[in-house]
């Protein structure tokens, strides 16, 4: 079956839902209340990217387009757009953003034209400077950090708003300042946790999120994505402790009896495997 009538079957289920023979669940979202949904399925979409998981994939972009189109709906029933609205408006966006692809007539440049961009880097500065040129057109004035969801994971934000910051000239010279910075913001964290008292919560809170943002600054100095990165470091961290548990299961131990020396002792033998 074609991609445009499965779109169309698709559409056609969503308002079925959302009808009063449909899903008593369905008919009671709100755009709101789908939000949470759109991030989990964003989120299950990279998860099986990266672990490789195409027939997971499928499904999981399934859902996400079904999100799409359900938050659609609800905008077509408060009588703000439709659907193939929000189509159009991205498919004009596109064509239009990527100049040195298509003309000004929709069709597409000759292989050898001049318009072409050379390299990914020219392709993206062509985009940020039509997108501009599209924001001065329209009168909008936007500050050098604005315009990034607040709903982005924290330190994938952190990343970004450094980049923009460092665009117009606010950064460090070397990802050795950045270091240093972050020893300082370590000194700072330390002198807030005093040994054998309790730190207090405000200050530690500032302090510690002063110290990731610098971490994140140092990530971007790397050119290595934070919010990866940690991904992986997760995914390390777990497969090594699972590791560790089977093995002090199958010696007939229980981890809560075990010192904090020996459960060390465990997990470099698991580090040297």
């Amino acid at each position: 079956m074609p991609t445009s009538s499965e779109f169309d079957r698709l559409v056609e289920v969503v308002a079925t839902l959302r009808s009063p023979e449909g899903c008593p669940w369905d008919r009671e979202q709100t755009l709101e209340s789908l939000t949470q949904f759109v991030l989990e399925e964003a989120h299950e979409v990279v998860d099986a990217i990266e672990r490789g998981d195409l027939t997971a994939l499928r499904e999981e972009i399934g859902d996400h387009i079904f999100e799409g189109v359900l938050l659609a709906q609800v905008a077509a029933e408060l009588g703000a757009f439709r659907v193939e609205d929000a189509i159009r408006a991205v498919a004009d966006k596109l064509v239009r953003r990527h100049p040195h692809v298509f003309r000004e007539d929709g069709r597409l440049h000759d292989a050898a034209s001049k318009e072409r961009a050379p390299s990914a880097d020219a392709a993206l500065s062509r985009w940020d400077t039509q997108k501009a040129e599209e924001r001065m057109a329209a009168g909008e004035t936007m500050p050098t950090l604005g315009g990034l969801p607040r709903s982005l994971p924290a330190l994938l934000r952190a990343y970004k708003l450094s980049k923009r910051a460092a665009g117009v000239g606010f950064d460090w010279v070397r990802a050795a300042d950045v270091v240093d910075k972050i020893r300082e913001e370590v000194e700072e964290l330390a002198e807030v946790v005093p040994s054998g008292d309790r730190p207090d919560p405000a200050r530690a809170e500032e302090e510690m999120g002063d110290l990731l943002f610098a971490i994140a600054n140092l990530s971007r100095k790397l050119g290595i994505e934070p919010e990866a990165a940690l991904r992986k470091a997760n995914e390390k961290f777990t497969r090594r402790f699972d590791a560790m548990e089977s093995a002090i299961v199958e010696s007939g131990r229980r981890m809560q009896d075990m010192s904090l020396q020996a459960l060390e002792e465990q997990w470099e033998q698991v580090k040297h495997r």
